[in-house]
């Protein structure tokens, strides 16, 4: 199935504004927050589809003035061999401050877990209802996330210099 069919599948399926990209290399779906487990749920499941792979979640900080953060998956169908690039985007602040939240993908692919606790670790993002949420690459104390673009690097780390 190629990517336009793909698009249109989902848009008649969940009927939501999904927003199609085909200017970049990779052409990209631009899906809501709220909509993705039950997107990627369709996607792995549904037999005309099914991408049995994730194979990269990354989370990307637009910086101050786009005040947004992008969650990017990169799905595979092994056995059909066609590729999905799915986007989530969403305000670089949640209300009172909080981290920016995406539902958690990991109980759909297993990969999943490891790769949005990096995304977390790094770049601040929440995956709600992830099954264990927690500092992968960093100390458990780490101050702040280092891919953010206002990341300010602490002085020192236990009586380290860091600088």
């Amino acid at each position: 199935m190629i990517f336009s069919e793909i698009a249109e599948l989902l848009t008649t399926q969940f009927g939501v504004d999904i927003q199609a990209n085909t200017q970049n290399p990779q052409p990209y779906l631009i899906i809501p927050a709220d909509q993705l487990v039950a997107i990627c749920q369709f996607l792995r499941n549904d037999e005309r589809l099914f991408f049995d792979l994730l194979a990269c979640v990354t989370g990307i900080d637009n910086g101050l003035e786009a005040n947004t953060m992008e969650v990017v998956y990169n799905l595979t169908s092994i056995p059909y061999g066609h590729d999905l690039m799915l986007k989530v985007i969403v305000p670089r602040m949640a209300e009172g401050n909080r981290l920016p939240s995406v539902p958690s993908v990991a109980a759909i692919w297993r990969t999943a877990d490891w790769h949005e606790r990096e995304a977390f670790d790094l770049v601040g993002i929440h995956f709600a209802n992830h099954p264990d949420l927690r500092r992968i690459l960093l100390p458990t104390d780490w101050v702040g996330h280092p891919l953010r673009t206002d990341y300010q690097e602490e002085d020192q780390y236990h009586g380290i210099k860091t600088k």
